[in-house]
């Protein structure tokens, strides 16, 4: 009987400690220290209005916008309840089709961009939820979306240069730039599409 109230005590002092104490500790200090951070990094637009997370990319299918990496995340892709790869290996047949048909209607989409197509616009990243491409990967795209805006190119390459991220700690990953970012910089600057504005 002793050891079933000591085995009893020690669950109860556990369950609230780690139960209870600890998670709302935890939390309450992130929430002092970075809130923003804390409740997910969300981007607001110009009417501050949460528009997405900073941390996870969604689809832009638009020709005036920078279109992200493909995503193997949930059936439609871009599901953030259901991050994961496609699981399909170099050699899969239904990897390399998709590949092919994506290649494809990319070229069809951005028929004055220079070179092939990216590699990262026909790969989806490990988490199906990449919110970055590279600097080169957007700069492809820059001339199909100078075209929808009716603006130069010269004026999408100096902000897409000013949205542009270093390495971390200037030597850890690569130069990046966060799609969702640089989407929303480009309705602040040029205005939102008139199709898009309808939508809204």
């Amino acid at each position: 009987m002793s050891s079933l109230v000591i085995a009893l005590r020690a669950t109860v002092v556990t369950l609230v400690l780690t139960g209870l104490a600890y998670p709302l500790a935890v939390t309450g200090l992130s929430q002092l220290l970075f809130p923003a951070r804390a409740n997910g990094s969300l981007v607001t637009d110009e009417r501050g209005e949460a528009v997405g997370s900073e941390l996870i990319g969604q689809r832009f299918a638009q020709a005036a916008y920078f279109q992200p990496r493909p995503s193997a995340a949930g059936e439609a892709g871009y599901d953030a309840t259901a991050s994961g790869g496609s699981n399909l290996g170099p050699t899969s047949a239904k990897l390399q089709a998709r590949a092919r048909a994506d290649a494809e209607r990319l070229r069809a989409e951005n028929p004055d961009a220079r070179g092939p197509v990216p590699a990262e616009l026909l790969a989806a990243s490990g988490s199906g939820l990449d919110p970055h491409l590279s600097p080169e990967a957007a700069r492809w795209q820059v001339p199909r979306v100078a075209r929808a805006r009716g603006v130069s190119p010269e004026r999408l390459l100096v902000l897409l240069e000013s949205e542009a991220e270093g390495r971390t700690f200037g030597f850890l990953g690569e130069p990046r730039v966060n799609v969702l970012s640089l989407n929303l910089a480009l309705d602040r600057q040029f205005g939102r599409p008139l199709s898009a504005a309808a939508t809204k």
